[in-house]
């Protein structure tokens, strides 16, 4: 995970530079520091990414020239431990730490659903209705800390996802004994009635739609994205902040679409584009679906998500199952023209239509209207897309995706109605290896009794 904060900083842009250091001349550490991201607002996000355990702490210096700059230099206590190093804290000190919200409102709304989790029953129906040669099922005990799982069905390729996660979380933080399963399909899976018989049970997907009852997690794409910043990935919710394109009087007044051909309204856009260029830019860029109509439409280019910024609006249409480009898009400083959808990621039930974004009908027949009135009416445009950034930063900030997990799994082992056992078939799931970096934990383990 990297490590970030936001400073304020008001000399425009005049070059300024940012030292990370431990605050112990005898600790000789590893820590990677990019250019602060300009966010063109008077803020500046700085990252900076350890592959060492510093002991006596960090200090963070701003400087314009030689000067300390915004408040610097900020301390950070030690110890202070990299990313692959193992050291779970306390639940409750560590939810304090990371200031993770008392409440989550759509974590309340799934669980709503399951006052009381028979994990006897799970074990005896997920398998039959799910774990077919077609599922995309994995199943997992967390004991001890230790996290284990075994797959049921073809496509569980995605497990990858969910184990890194698992395994950031046991690193950081001492969890719950629980056993659930993920769901690793695009669609989600329990569409039994609450009050129904037979009646639901919990699984645990990255997309939750209104006419089901699965319990959303955020997508495997941002909590990957998060987790690999400034390694792996490059388009991650932070670097998107500095990369929002031209400021909003310069952007090219049209809306703007790029996709694949998932879903039969990004035909249709295209189609409007071509009949209302002045308004709307929209193409596919690669077709599976519907590869008959590629003659037709035509195949776009493949442009560089930060490109898409240049654009004043950004059309938001369901893919498979809801964009998960919409998080990206929202922390950009385009207008987003959102498509009604009965699809849904972690963090929709915060946003409002016409305070964050503007809503657009499911069939598209408004979008040309809508593009109009965000062109006749600028300033008002420019205020939803600026209240949409504002929430999307503070929605989701890694250490909330973090925060976000653990309640889920937290809520979630509060209602198990027995203890959750490994099962035969599971495996452990080990901690990477990291023999490089030197990680030496200071903390003592808590015991059960202690939380």
């Amino acid at each position: 995970m990297v490590e970030w904060f936001i400073f304020l900083f008001l000399l425009g842009q005049t070059p300024f530079k940012v030292v990370v250091k431990s605050l112990s001349p005898k600790e000789l550490v590893r820590i990677h520091v990019p250019k602060p991201l300009d966010r063109n607002d008077g803020t500046f996000l700085m990252r900076y990414r350890m592959y060492e355990t510093v002991n006596e702490g960090l200090k963070i210096e701003v400087l314009y020239g030689d000067e300390h700059v915004a408040q610097s230099p900020y301390i950070l206590k030690g110890p202070v431990y990299h990313e692959y190093c193992e050291c779970p804290e306390d639940p409750q000190a560590w939810q304090k730490t990371l200031s993770c919200p008392t409440k989550e409102p759509q974590i309340a709304k799934d669980f709503a659903s399951f006052p009381s989790i028979n994990l006897q029953q799970m074990l005896n129906e997920v398998p039959k209705r799910f774990g077919d040669e077609r599922g995309a099922i994995v199943h997992y005990t967390i004991l001890d800390n230790h996290i284990y799982r075994r797959s049921l069905g073809k496509y569980t390729d995605f497990k990858m996802f969910s184990d890194e996660i698992l395994l950031s979380l046991t690193r950081k933080v001492l969890l719950p004994d629980l056993e659930f399963y993920v769901n690793l399909g695009d669609w989600p899976l329990e569409h039994r009635k609450v009050n129904g018989t037979p009646s639901p049970i919990p699984i645990i997907s990255w997309c939750g739609s209104l006419d089901s009852r699965d319990v959303v997690l955020p997508t495997y794409d941002i909590t990957h994205s998060t987790l690999e910043a400034m390694r792996g990935v490059t388009n991650d919710l932070l670097s998107i902040q500095g990369n929002t394109g031209p400021s909003w009087i310069n952007k090219t007044e049209r809306a703007f679409f790029r996709g694949r051909d998932s879903r039969e309204e990004r035909l249709q856009l295209v189609q409007l584009s071509k009949e209302n260029p002045q308004l709307l830019d929209a193409g596919i860029t690669g077709y599976f679906f519907f590869q008959e109509k590629e003659k037709e439409l035509g195949k776009a280019k493949l442009m560089g998500f930060f490109d898409f910024f240049k654009y004043k609006y950004q059309v938001n249409v369901d893919g498979t199952v809801a964009a998960y480009r919409y998080p990206y898009l929202m922390l950009g400083d385009s207008l987003v023209l959102k498509q009604d959808s009965p699809y849904y990621e972690h963090f929709y039930m915060a946003l409002e239509p016409w305070k964050h974004y503007v809503p657009i009908k499911r069939n598209l027949s408004d979008l040309l209207e809508k593009v109009k009135w965000a062109k006749e009416n600028d300033e008002e445009a420019k205020k939803i897309a600026k209240e949409g950034q504002l929430m999307a930063r503070d929605l989701l900030q890694p250490h909330r995706l973090y925060c976000y997990y653990y309640q889920v799994l937290q809520k979630y082992a509060e209602r198990q109605s027995s203890k959750p056992e490994v099962r035969d078939g599971m495996e452990l799931v080990p901690q990477p290896e990291d023999n490089t970096a030197i990680c030496q934990c200071h903390r003592k383990k808590p015991s059960r009794e202690e939380l």
